[in-house]
């Protein structure tokens, strides 16, 4: 029998509870702490959806609906809420007498209400601030809630309405609209908005942030905090918001101008300190057009008394450092702080056993840079007009071209690194499977029928085709790059998922599924599979002929799905980079210039390298540039038995194992 509600208007004082709600055993759901949320949404806004009533006793019992009947009576009971009494009528819906689904009707509305729409939540802390003059402060109170937690909500009720309209039309995700509050002005947010839907393409909400830090600079940024006193000293306009840290300084070329000169004041207090003769400043430390400057290099003296005796210390702290560091059992922080520490001391030692010529430091200088946000001083460096040509003049130490880069000894992979480039290289094919729809749905048909009618073994263990998506365990999870998985989330957003309602049964599911048509089902299949599979290494035939096919057909270039950068860098050790630069990329030159620098400089030159090839690169240099990857990596790369043995076998107390 079909249930029919008929719309009737009930006072509050009308209204009782119904024994057949299934909340009705747990008093404490409707305790007023617990309601809190509730009682502000409906004094805002009203009561959004209808009670579900049954006539009882000459009352109108509550059979779905308790939290918000509670709420409604503790709305009467405060004096302080205007527009609620005992006689004020609500929207209830009548369930008849002889229906004889009241509990299971109950428990059905109790578990899939869905919580207020997120954009309505938003307008109502904006509406409760701007039409009752309440302050977070009072509205924090209401809720039960933090005051920052207020601010964070009332920032997105106060994003541009078309924005919001966009949101609540479903044209751009909610997170796209709540990427709109990292700037306070709304004419700032409808301009950026309207810019890129006219480009016609998907709008992310990395790409509204990306937009945004064009039209101004957070003050919680770490050039904003750098820059702010002066800035605001000069005058500059600051767009304010709720929420201190997400004000903006609005006047982009201020911030670049006062950087700047901080930079320029950095740069001649080091000029002057170490004797060189000019000092300059850039924002950004371009390494493709500083390629064309020279370097010079402080050379070997001998140290006086008090210098040999602080050498002495920093050696007998180093080693203890050493033994420190190669405690597997650090945290992240610990193991960072400590490296930060060696670099520290060692150059500290570097200065009281080296000095520069006097030849050098005429000729030679300091650029300041903004990098890792704080000021990075280059030193030694030599503008072009004044490189030294001869091959070996007298005096210079500035590095000559047709050096090679220093042999660094074979690189060996330590297992705790192989195993989080596995994991990677598995996040990558699970890119290129939902790329390919059509391969991957074949692949999973292949895998259910084989495995089901085909006798013996698997036909691959790389597939867990199991309904579960598979745990990819890294150990720098927020830090690697993210292309493949900014394209399986494109993948995602593709698929078309109107089948997947969960107020149908399975079956109506499952009947709406098979309507869909087939490139649609491929796709869905695909991006399941990826999801599922598990973490591999580039497979030889013999050991899984399967992948190692499927692999190279879907996936040839890795590097399409995955790109190096500074979180892999960060694992290797100075000498492997050097090596690699010099011999895999063919920058010789570069690895020698780079070879005295610290790791830190090497890392950020590698993770510029490959974010951007420079411009000044061979056609051979910028190909390698582009295929470079780790053997194990590769889709058609090193023997599986070779990139495991040389993960699986470190040697604990190794150089190898500490670089780890």
């Amino acid at each position: 029998m079909t249930a029919s509600f008929k719309p009737v208007s009930v006072a509050i004082g009308d209204l009782t509870a119904h024994p057949a709600n299934v909340r009705s055993n747990s008093p404490e759901t409707y305790d007023p702490e617990n309601i809190a949320h509730l009682k502000a949404s409906i004094a805002v806004l009203g009561l959004l959806q209808p009670l579900l009533v049954q006539k009882l006793d000459g009352k109108y019992a509550v059979l779905a609906g308790g939290r918000r009947h509670a709420a409604l009576k503790e709305l009467v009971a405060d004096k302080a809420v205007k527009g609620f009494t005992a006689k004020t009528k609500v929207d209830c819906r009548l369930v008849r007498d002889d229906c004889d689904v009241t509990t299971a009707l109950s428990l059905a509305e109790n578990i899939t209400q869905a919580p207020m729409n997120a954009i309505d939540e938003f307008e109502a802390f904006a509406r409760m601030m701007e039409v009752d003059g309440q302050t977070p402060e009072t509205i924090a109170r209401t809720f039960g809630t933090t005051v920052a937690a207020v601010k964070g909500r009332l920032r997105y009720g106060l994003i541009h309405p078309d924005i919001r309209a966009a949101a609540r039309a479903k044209t751009i995700t909610l997170d796209t609209m709540k990427a709109f509050a990292e700037h306070p002005s709304q004419e700032v947010q409808r301009e950026v908005f309207e810019a890129l839907t006219k480009e016609d393409s998907y709008l992310q909400a990395y790409t509204v942030r990306q937009a945004l830090k064009s039209r101004g600079v957070q003050v919680s940024d770490d050039i904003g905090t750098f820059v702010r006193e002066e800035y605001e000293a000069r005058g500059g306009a600051i767009a304010a918001d709720l929420l201190e840290e997400h004000s903006v300084l609005e006047d982009a070329a201020l911030v670049e101008t006062i950087l700047l000169e901080k930079l320029a004041a950095a740069a001649e207090e080091a000029r002057i300190k170490l004797g060189f003769a000019w000092a300059d400043s850039v924002v950004g430390y371009d390494y493709a057009t500083m390629a064309d400057y020279g370097r010079v290099y402080p050379s070997p003296i001998e140290p006086d008394e008090a210098s040999q005796k602080r050498i002495d210390e920093i050696t007998a702290e180093l080693e203890k450092l050493q033994l420190e560091m190669e405690d597997e059992g650090l945290e992240d922080d610990a193991n960072n702080a400590l490296y930060e520490r060696v670099d520290a001391l060692e150059d500290e030692a570097r200065d009281l056993q080296e000095a520069y010529s006097a030849e050098d430091l005429a000729r030679s200088g300091v650029i300041a840079s903004w990098q890792g946000g704080k000021i990075t001083l280059h030193i030694g460096l030599v503008r072009p007009e004044d490189t030294v040509k001869e091959e070996g003049a007298r005096g210079s130490s500035t590095n000559t071209t047709g050096e090679e880069a220093p042999d660094a000894g074979e690189i060996s992979y330590p297992a705790s690194l192989a195993e989080d480039l596995k994991t990677e290289r598995a996040m990558a094919l699970g890119a290129a499977m939902a790329l390919h729809p059509e391969a991957t749905l074949d692949l999973t048909l292949f895998k259910l029928v084989s495995d089901v009618l085909a006798s013996g073994m698997s036909v691959t263990q790389a597939i867990k085709i199991d309904a579960r998506k598979e745990y990819r365990s890294h150990a720098k999870m927020d830090e690697i790059d993210e292309t493949s998985l900014e394209q399986v989330a494109a993948a995602h957003d593709a698929l078309d998922l109107s089948w997947l309602d969960d107020n149908r049964s399975p079956a109506d599911q499952f009947a709406a599924f098979r309507a869909l048509e087939a490139g649609e089902k491929a796709k869905l299949v695909a991006y399941a599979t990826a999801s599922t599979t598990q973490s591999c290494f580039a497979r030889d035939r013999q050991r899984d002929s399967l992948m190692h096919d499927f692999e190279i057909e879907i996936m040839p270039d890795i590097r399409a799905h995955w790109t190096p950068n500074a979180a892999l860098f960060n694992r290797f050790k100075k000498a492997w980079l050097l090596k690699i630069l010099g011999e895999d990329l063919g920058l010789a030159q570069e690895a020698v210039t780079l070879a005295s620098s610290s790791k830190k400089e090497i890392v950020a030159f590698c993770d510029k390298l490959f974010a951007e090839p420079f411009a000044t690169l061979t056609d051979a240099q910028r190909a390698a540039v582009a295929a470079w990857c780790p053997p194990m990596m590769q889709t058609a790369g090193v023997a599986c038995d070779e990139a495991e043995h040389a993960s699986q076998s470190p040697e604990p107390d190794s150089e190898i194992a500490q670089a780890a």
